[in-house]
């Protein structure tokens, strides 16, 4: 918190009003509401996947605080591997640790792996089909990138406990709406988050409540591929 502090000094105008607008005007702009601790787990994703960490080190206390809980968080972070790679992922999962050493919260955490080397891409493919269809189950055997999605992504991570499928969609949507020119997966996603109950409201809800985070440009796509997910819906 001393960095940010020392904005009052150097920019008070700037902190007046950026404060005034991420902590005020949009967390409670009409329509556009989320629940606290779901807000929380949207804007921790998507710092990550715009590498805000100095932010995402100031807002992870705040998300604590609102009652994410830790396993969640770690969730948040090792998912987050699979869409921005661990060169980009590893700092986070860093700042995590030592926010978590300084609250005295005991690492490891309790497992949350539910797969084993050997089930791990047949339940995968089950994930994938829960999302997105049963089409999905063969949809690996297209090529070994296609297999490792399966496997990898969607075994190793998304059958883990600590989140459900559509808190997980939600971070995914999350992850590539921040960090931009993924709008072929983003719309994807934003389906994949309609197929669970993460309507297009909602959806519509994550970006405005993560705008302060990413600004305009990211936003504004974001928002055209949840619509062009629900017209491909209709």
């Amino acid at each position: 918190m001393e960095n940010e502090n020392m904005l009052y000094v150097t920019d008070p105008e700037f902190m007046e009003r950026f404060e005034h607008f991420a902590f005020e005007e949009v967390p409670n702009e009409e329509g556009q509401q989320l629940e606290e601790g779901t807000r929380y787990m949207a804007i921790l994703a998507t710092l990550i996947g715009c590498q805000g960490a100095d932010e995402y080190r100031l807002v992870l206390p705040g998300a604590l605080d609102a009652g994410v809980t830790p396993v969640a968080v770690k969730e948040i972070v090792y998912q987050a591997v699979d869409y921005l790679g661990i060169g980009r992922v590893l700092p986070f999962l860093n700042v995590t640790n030592e926010i978590f050493a300084g609250r005295g919260i005991a690492l490891p955490l309790e497992g949350q792996c539910t797969t084993t080397l050997d089930n791990r891409l047949e339940k995968g493919a089950q994930a994938q089909a829960e999302i997105f269809g049963e089409h999905m189950k063969e949809a690996w055997k297209a090529g070994h990138i296609n297999r490792w999605l399966a496997a990898n992504c969607f075994g190793d991570y998304y059958t883990r406990t600590g989140l459900d499928l559509a808190q997980r969609e939600m971070i995914t949507f999350c992850f590539l709406m921040a960090q931009g020119g993924c709008e072929p997966q983003l719309t994807a996603h934003a389906a994949g988050n309609m197929n669970l109950g993460n309507d297009k409201d909602f959806l519509i809800q994550v970006v405005s409540q993560c705008l302060p985070y990413i600004g305009y440009p990211r936003s504004l796509n974001a928002i055209s591929c949840v619509n062009q997910a629900a017209e491909m819906k209709k």
